[in-house]
């Protein structure tokens, strides 16, 4: 029996799924993947057949329509992708940070809408219970949201707030035996699926960011709604909506930590997403390469292929290098994070460089393609609206530089 992302299964029963790794059957552009242990190497195939066969035929539809790709997160699930930081005593996969960097990026490489879904209940729902719960939550509030059947999301984004995460206008009264929160939190990918929410609110507003408490909040909970879908440019196959909470009760022992560590909550939270939203925008980049490559190699012009020319091979180098660059700051951001070093500045410089990597690519790609990359029946457009989202959520590549300039000059000091 092989131990399978956490799970007990035959190998034969891997072969016979084409789920089991195989050098001589591995394609792929990452020429360090090898120098990766057998298990990374495993998973980042187990993803690519999976992204080839459920994603990327589906990922055109699920954003013309805006569906959630409900039948392929079940998947997922069975496949361990849902939860593959989360210890296996919780049902979890077990594996490291750079496994699911690699897993995320795959994962986007066939549908970037799939990839945020996963990235969402693994870093931000996920992640701040497995840190910050008590042993009561993580039974009650992580098992139930592994196997793909339920989601879950993560509310700090304010209407008036912005990237200024410690201004939470959303407050939490303490009220007898539990707490009632008011306010509405919007921008939440997931929101309308998510079945429990890992949710930010001013306790004491005398004290600023260290007055913000974190609570789980299953839904449905009386006084807890929904806004409207939002129309969005892209990644339209995941949801994004408003939670409005009215005189909403929470019992006592749903918050998150103690009152008061809701901000250094959220930051850790956010350090951990990034390297999500850092893999979910390589594999834009990915997709937008390949497709250009892809292209380049088929078109004709001039009595020759599009990659005979030089100012083509430039383009292609160009979004190589950024693509590659972006990979190994996020791979170093993981090894930090599953060394359990600092990484805080690492983990944005990821973010930075693969998001405008991903705009980068996209746009590339669609010069290369020319009047065909603008069309909808070649995916390069949706990458090109996809790859923008990630330039703006989990912080701005505004707050990125901030991030990171801040430590470095700590560093200094």
């Amino acid at each position: 029996m092989a131990s399978y992302f956490g799970r007990r299964v035959s190998r034969s029963a891997l072969v016979q799924k084409r789920l089991w790794f195989r050098p001589e059957n591995a394609s792929r552009s990452i020429a360090s993947l090898s120098s990766l242990p057998e298990t990374h190497q495993m998973l980042q195939k187990t993803c690519r057949d999976f992204a080839e066969a459920e994603l990327k035929p589906n990922a055109a539809r699920f954003d013309k329509e805006h569906l959630f790709p409900k039948d392929q997160i079940k998947k997922m699930g069975e496949l361990g992708l849902m939860a593959v930081e989360i210890p296996e005593e919780y049902g979890g996969t077990g594996l490291d940070s750079l496994a699911y960097a690699i897993a995320i990026e795959e994962i986007s490489r066939g549908c970037a809408a799939t990839g945020v879904i996963m990235s969402v209940n693994n870093s931000l729902y996920l992640g701040p219970i497995n840190y910050f719960g008590n042993k009561e939550q993580k039974e009650k509030f992580i098992p139930p949201f592994i196997d793909g059947n339920r989601v879950g999301c993560f509310a700090l984004s304010e209407p008036g707030n912005g990237s200024d995460a410690g201004a939470a206008s959303t407050t939490a009264v303490s009220s007898g035996s539990g707490w009632k929160l008011n306010g509405t939190k919007a921008w939440i990918t997931n929101g309308y699926e998510a079945e429990a929410s890992v949710v930010l609110a001013t306790t004491d507003k005398s004290k600023k960011h260290k007055g913000i408490s974190a609570f789980l909040v299953p839904k449905p909970t009386n006084g807890l709604s929904l806004g409207k879908k939002e129309d969005k440019l892209g990644i339209r196959g995941s949801s994004t909506c408003s939670l409005i909470f009215e005189d909403c009760e929470i019992p006592s022992e749903n918050i998150l930590g103690e009152p008061g560590m809701g901000f250094k909550i959220a930051m850790k939270t956010l350090d951990a997403g990034r390297i999500g939203i850092a893999a979910q925008a390589l594999g834009i980049a990915q997709a937008s390469l390949d497709l250009a490559v892809d292209y380049a190699t088929k078109r004709e012009a001039f009595g020759a292929p599009l990659t005979k020319l030089q100012a083509i091979q430039f383009k292609l180098a160009d979004m190589a290098l950024q693509l590659e660059s972006a990979r190994l700051l996020t791979w170093r951001a993981c090894t930090l994070k599953d060394t359990k070093k600092p990484f805080s500045k690492e983990a944005a410089m990821a973010k930075l460089a693969a998001s405008e990597a991903a705009t980068f690519c996209s746009h590339q790609c669609i010069q290369v393609l020319g009047g065909m990359g603008y069309v909808s029946d070649m995916p390069a457009e949706r990458h090109y609206r996809d790859a923008r989202i990630t330039e703006i959520y989990e912080g701005t590549s505004e707050v990125q530089r901030l991030v990171i300039a801040g430590n470095l000059l700590k560093e200094y000091n």
